[in-house]
């Protein structure tokens, strides 16, 4: 047996998450970001007039990505400190640069900003991800507007919707999602330059106290590092907040994936909906007729997860003290990038059960002809009105008869109500009649055109606007 399978083995990087999003969260990337980081402060140092080369910036640029990580962990080992390693490591690998290197900065100007740079990454996969799973259920929403379905509220059988509008319950969700996400995104602002304590008083003192300088500095890592803007103000670290508003917004995503799964293995149930089944999928070891929802079913097995996550960042960011304190630092390698993850194993997923959502149409059809005649009965006793008969006699015989159909249905027979009333001496339509009342198309309100005028006016604008965010590369699920 290899090394590698006597240890824990995190199931979202072997089996759920992408490869991209992994890379995000990578040491490579990680440690990386924190060179560009400190070249981007060097560089900016260096335009401001403080006595730092073109050849230790060059040295730098040359390191970026060629990182010793026996070294760092050496160097880890003796000082206890992750920053100081990786500095002693970068000073080893380009030596000229060794005296400046992390100038005027501390811990948190790589890691905070790192962490920043990483989650608007991770986030602008995610939100890739997500017009992935809002294209496909726009596309099924319009193929099925007019596909009539018994609607169910508290799950029992209500009035009629159609396939596509309850497709249009998730879309809105997803879509609230994408715009939360866009606004995160938006307002994620780099910790900066702010120094020990946030005052920048380092910062103050490289520059003999010429402040606008140290605002300057402030200006140009931000945008070196691709952001319009820092942070206005912080302690040693960034307000915890942020974080917990990321974790919102998954936990936002999850919310939404776990809602529609539900709702798919519901509907399953009934065999109405069914999510793709491989040809060669296998869905019980014992019962080999079963095709289970599989991956609704892990959809919502990743979604709890991630929802159960948002108590670390809310307890994190309510218990900081002062300008800093480090009991958020073993939490947040865990939390945030395990919710990234898992969001992006779920994205994938919706993204494969969307695009092969089966309709049977038979099965919706039979269960409408089971209900029908009971949501129809409205109508029919407005046209029986209409007939000459008289309102309240007619309310009481159509009653009467459903609870005596109702009753041959729970023992196991079929829907009988027309049967009845055609047969009543008391009620004045006959079956001919009553058959022209149970078109279901008459009892779908406007869910098809509002499925139209959602889609025109609120998802194919979002899909044209983000049109170059779009991942058109479907990633495959891995197992």
């Amino acid at each position: 047996m290899s090394p590698s399978k006597n240890s824990y083995e995190n199931p979202l990087e072997s089996r759920y998450a992408s490869k991209m999003m992994l890379a995000l969260f990578s040491p490579q990337y990680k440690f990386s970001t924190w060179r560009r980081l400190w070249l981007a402060l060097a560089e900016s140092q260096h335009e401001l007039g403080l006595a730092i080369t073109e050849k230790q910036l060059n040295a730098m640029r040359q390191q970026l990505e060629n990182i010793d990580f026996e070294v760092a962990a050496e160097q880890e080992c003796l000082t206890r400190h992750d920053v100081m390693s990786h500095i002693h490591t970068f000073a080893q690998a380009a030596p000229e640069a060794a005296p400046i290197i992390h100038l005027g900065a501390t811990s948190a100007f790589v890691g905070d900003n790192t962490d920043i740079i990483q989650m608007r990454g991770a986030l602008d996969l995610i939100q890739s991800r997500l017009l992935n799973v809002i294209q496909n259920l726009a596309h099924f929403a319009r193929e099925q507007r007019h596909q009539p379905a018994l609607g169910y509220t508290h799950y029992q059988p209500a009035q009629l919707t159609t396939v596509g509008k309850r497709a249009t319950l998730w879309l809105r969700d997803l879509e609230i999602d994408f715009h939360d996400g866009a606004y995160l995104r938006e307002t994620l602002l780099l910790r900066g330059t702010k120094g020990t304590t946030g005052s920048q008083a380092s910062y103050l003192q490289l520059f003999h106290a010429d402040a606008q300088k140290v605002v300057e500095l402030d200006r140009k890592v931000a945008d070196k590092m691709g952001f319009s803007a820092s942070e206005p103000v912080t302690g040693q670290t960034y307000s915890r907040k942020q974080d917990d508003r990321v974790m919102n917004w998954l936990g936002g995503i999850a919310q939404s994936a776990h809602r529609l799964t539900n709702d798919i293995r519901l509907l399953q149930h009934h065999r109405e909906l069914e999510e793709p089944f491989g040809k060669n999928q296998v869905g019980s070891s014992a019962m080999p007729y079963k095709r289970n929802p599989m991956r609704s079913e892990r959809v919502a097995s990743l979604a709890r997860f991630v929802i159960s996550l948002g108590t670390s960042t809310a307890i994190t960011a309510a218990t900081q003290w002062l300008e800093r304190t480090l009991d958020d630092s073993a939490n947040k390698r865990l939390s945030i990038p395990q919710a990234f993850l898992a969001v992006d194993a779920i994205l994938i997923l919706l993204a494969d059960i969307t695009d092969g959502l089966l309709v049977n149409r038979a099965v919706i059809e039979r269960r409408l002809r089971q209900e029908l005649p009971f949501i129809a009965t409205e109508n029919i006793l407005m046209r029986a009105v209409e007939a000459g008969g008289d309102r309240q006699q007619l309310h009481e015989v159509i009653r009467k008869h459903a609870m005596e159909a109702a009753a041959v249905i729970r023992a196991g027979g079929d829907n009988d109500l027309l049967k009845r009333l055609a047969a009543d001496s008391h009620f004045p339509l006959k079956a001919a009649e009553l058959d022209k009342l149970l078109n279901p198309a008459d009892y779908i309100g406007l869910a098809d055109r509002q499925v139209e005028d959602y889609l025109r006016q609120n998802i194919l604008p979002l899909l044209e606007q983000n049109a170059d965010m779009m991942d058109l590369n479907r990633e495959e699920i891995r197992v």
